[in-house]
């Protein structure tokens, strides 16, 4: 499934919201469960976790207009650790909240290069222009130029590059002969010669409709002996290596690339929260339920049954809400 077609999948979605939606008892049940004394998680969950984005916007504005305070807020003030970071993830609007995640990862000492990545090379033009256009409305500055500000090299110029959205060509039209052209160019960026020319592969990387790229990688395989990853592997190392090898998997297959992802996050000692968190979040609403499908095929196990293995309590309760039934 190439990514650019993943996205408008009804059966991907895991949170589909409720049908008979009223935002008032909703923000009612929210303002008991947090007032006086301790906190009621449960109720805070079954609400949350159960309601569309466009639903969590309008309970907000509910909750607001009758009880004079800001859900989110509030909900920061009752939780904490984990659990809140995933509660408050849910009550971001949808580009609202990946230009967060993106200024998360440059404010402060050091770039979190792997969230840039992750964002930039598996959104379409669309998504992209509008997390652009939220970053600045929230943050005051432009996306792309903060980017380069934080990052230097060969990694900032792919990053700019996949900012671009110029890989969106839905119309699937593949030309075979400059897909040869193409697998020749690499393989005479890198495997052929002393040295890589990063740029010709970031340019043909970033470039290219994810259909032409399916056939240049099939096409350099037969001039190379060897995968386009395998080079790229070889070829280059850091956060451009990851940069690349991302935009490639994101071509064969997107609902794998968030498998692996999310099965990263959750295996060996510790969790990493912020990619689980963010990935389960994001992907609700979209193609959760297929990357959960390509999960099992990977992986041999579902990931409701890693989330039960590696998290607890409440912040447990929650996400296998949002990832929903593994039927």
């Amino acid at each position: 499934m190439a990514w650019w077609k993943a996205w408008v999948e009804q059966e991907g979605i895991t949170v589909k919201g409720s049908p008979h939606f009223n935002p008032d008892p909703d923000a009612e049940t929210l303002y008991k469960a947090m007032k006086g004394i301790g906190t009621n998680e449960q109720a805070i969950i079954d609400v949350l976790t159960k309601r569309s984005n466009a639903q969590r916007q309008q309970i907000a504005k509910s909750f607001k207009a009758q009880f004079g305070k800001d859900l989110t807020e509030t909900l920061q003030s009752e939780l904490s650790g984990k659990f809140e970071r995933l509660i408050v993830a849910l009550m971001y609007p949808p580009y609202r909240f990946e230009a967060k995640e993106l200024h998360d990862a440059m404010k402060g000492l050091g770039t979190e290069e792997g969230v840039i990545i992750e964002i930039l090379a598996s959104r379409t033009k669309n998504q992209l222009r509008e997390i652009m256009k939220a970053y600045e409305e929230d943050y005051g500055s432009s996306l792309e130029e903060d980017i380069r500000g934080d990052t230097s090299g060969y990694l900032e110029r792919i990053l700019v590059c996949l900012l671009q959205g110029s890989r969106d060509d839905v119309s699937g039209f593949v030309d075979p002969g400059q897909a040869v052209q193409d697998a020749q160019d690499l393989y005479a960026a890198g495997e052929k010669i002393h040295g890589t020319d990063e740029m010709k592969f970031i340019t043909i990387l970033c470039t290219r409709s994810a259909t032409h790229l399916m056939r240049v990688f099939e096409e350099y395989e037969k001039i190379a002996g060897k995968s386009i990853e395998d080079s790229i592997q070889s070829e280059t190392h850091g956060s451009l290596e990851e940069a690349m090898l991302t935009v490639v998997k994101c071509t064969r297959n997107l609902h794998s690339y968030f498998a692996e992802r999310l099965y990263n996050a959750l295996k060996g000692a510790g969790t990493r929260d912020g990619t689980l968190i963010r990935n389960i979040v994001s992907r609700s609403e979209i193609d959760l339920n297929l990357i959960k499908c390509q999960f099992t095929k990977m992986y041999g196990k579902t990931l409701s049954s890693m989330i039960v293995g590696d998290t607890s309590g409440d912040y447990k309760n929650a996400l296998l809400n949002l990832v929903g039934s593994d039927s």
